[in-house]
């Protein structure tokens, strides 16, 4: 049976890995620059973003089952009330992002009528939207700035844990591990 001290198996093993995905959106993203536009390479990076993004979106419906299924464990020592705060609407912010950017992507792709590939084939997924380029240019705005805003909240969440760890010295993070 596993100690009410640290979250369950499955939600450790999915915050690594939906981490490890959240990096490797942001690296193809980032990287696609390296390439020429109209270039396999560049397409294989947009698309490898695009699918991704999906895999995020889809892991995060089984992770906030999971949230609700397995309670988190209590922090020792307990966290002022102000830090809980904090803490509840950065993963809240968290949360919202992981949602909302996907379908912000997605919705950009869909009104740009560019083509989402099924993965390792030529087969393109027809959009279900009207193409818009000036709709899409706004959602497209909206995804980047979040983008870029949320490197600021991930570092804040990887830094209150080093915080906890270091610093306070709870078991915040040893709950993860």
């Amino acid at each position: 049976m596993e100690s009410r001290e640290r979250y369950s198996p499955g939600r450790r093993r999915l915050h690594w890995l939906m981490a490890l995905l959240v990096l490797l959106v942001y690296l193809a993203m980032e990287q696609r620059g390296l390439f020429a536009r109209g270039t396999p390479q560049r397409t294989a990076m947009m698309q490898s973003h695009f699918w991704l993004g999906l895999t995020i979106f889809a892991l995060l419906w089984w992770r906030l089952r999971l949230r609700v299924r397995d309670p988190e464990p209590a922090i020792v020592p307990p966290l002022p009330r102000w830090q809980h705060a904090v803490a509840r609407a950065t993963h809240i912010a968290l949360y919202l992002f992981l949602a909302g950017m996907p379908l912000m992507g997605l919705t950009t792709l869909w009104l740009e009528h560019r083509p989402l590939y099924l993965p390792f084939t030529d087969i393109a997924l027809p959009s279900p939207l009207t193409k818009n380029e000036d709709l899409a240019a706004t959602f497209e705005h909206w995804h980047t700035t979040v983008g870029e805003a949320f490197y600021w909240v991930i570092g804040l969440h990887v830094l209150a844990a080093l915080y906890h760890h270091f610093w306070r010295r709870d078991d915040t993070l040893r709950r993860m591990l």
